[in-house]
């Protein structure tokens, strides 16, 4: 309670030094110290068959990425989130296949935004666990380093660390990917409903970095999920989630099950994962409801993983609705 109450008198006292040099006052102030999510969606972005429509898809990252940075043109606005002269890692989801998984049209898009903000094709690697699960997914597998990789842990040259990393109750071994290919990650889940852990988003996709991640599906991915995104080894270098939710699943996932596809149109981006899970947990649990379906929480699937992210231990984000500054456009 001191802590809030210290952070109070601070907010307030910079917003009356500010005094008529600004119009910002306490409530922007204390404002800026939420964490930042944008849900950006677009009706139309499948067409009548089902397909996306790639264009609108770019459009609609241009817009989400412009009102997360206050960034009118998508190139400024990529510069405020991605440094030149690193190598970026795009961590997909290729779990589910082609319907579930994220999309083709998505990461060309941010492929072609951040070479437009200036990183070379050879700086830019979409990753994941599995070589197969790229390519149900719809990608083309690709090694040479002039040129954007596309490459998963099993193939040839890269595998996991030998030695294993720790934090709390999680000991794992990275794919080598992460630990040396990459400077800076940005991170590309699906949001899905999720047998266990309740949903699956942001920080749960780094799973798929990891050589068993079935040992950390005990007791609803809880604190497995908060644990693993707190080593340094990965913490360090994820900085930003662009979230499809272009297509999910409400019920059944992670895997695909057409009777409980949904298009919910949206992209969901920012910094904060726990934030991201969180925004995306209660986009499932209104689809649920409007499908009559129970919460997950009484089908015994609890997203406790986001309260343990969030606390004192892990401080990974925060899962208080107070402390989100949720922009949906």
């Amino acid at each position: 309670m001191n802590s809030r109450r210290e952070f109070l008198k601070t907010a307030a006292t910079g917003a009356m030094l500010l005094g008529t040099q600004s119009k910002l006052g306490l409530a922007e102030l204390l404002d800026q110290q939420k964490s930042k999510v944008v849900v950006a969606r677009d009706a139309e972005l499948h067409t009548a068959g089902g397909h996306l429509d790639e264009k609108r898809v770019a459009d609609l990252l241009d817009r989400a990425i412009a009102t997360y940075t206050g960034r009118d043109k998508p190139i400024e606005a990529w510069k405020r989130i991605v440094p030149v002269g690193k190598v970026i890692g795009l961590k997909i989801n290729g779990l589910g296949g082609k319907p579930i998984a994220t999309h083709l049209a998505l990461t060309l898009a941010v492929c072609e935004r951040l070479q437009q903000a200036g990183v070379k094709p050879s700086e830019i690697v979409v990753w994941e666990c599995r070589h197969s699960d790229l390519e149900r997914a719809g990608y083309t597998i690709s090694t040479d380093r002039s040129r954007i990789r596309c490459i998963g842990t099993d193939m040839d040259g890269f595998g996991f660390e030998e030695q294993p990393a720790a934090f709390g109750s999680v000991r794992v071994n990275f794919t080598k990917i992460l630990t040396r290919e990459c400077d800076f990650v940005i991170n590309l889940p699906v949001l899905k409903d999720h047998d266990l852990a309740g949903v699956t988003f942001s920080l749960k996709n780094f799973y798929g970095a990891i050589q068993r991640p079935a040992e950390l599906h005990g007791s609803a991915c809880n604190p497995g999920i908060a644990d693993l995104n707190c080593i340094p080894a990965l913490r360090d270098k994820f900085r930003f989630t662009i979230g499809d939710a272009t297509a999910s699943i409400y019920e059944g996932g992670p895997q695909f099950h057409p009777e409980h596809l949904w298009y919910p149109n949206a992209l969901i981006v920012g910094h904060d994962p726990v934030a991201i899970d969180y925004t995306g947990w209660k986009i499932v649990e209104r689809k649920r409801a409007e499908m009559g379906m129970p919460t997950l929480e009484s089908t015994g699937r609890p997203t406790t993983f986001l309260v343990t992210a969030a606390d004192a231990k892990h401080n990974l984000g925060t899962n208080d609705p107070q402390r989100i500054h949720l922009m949906e456009i």
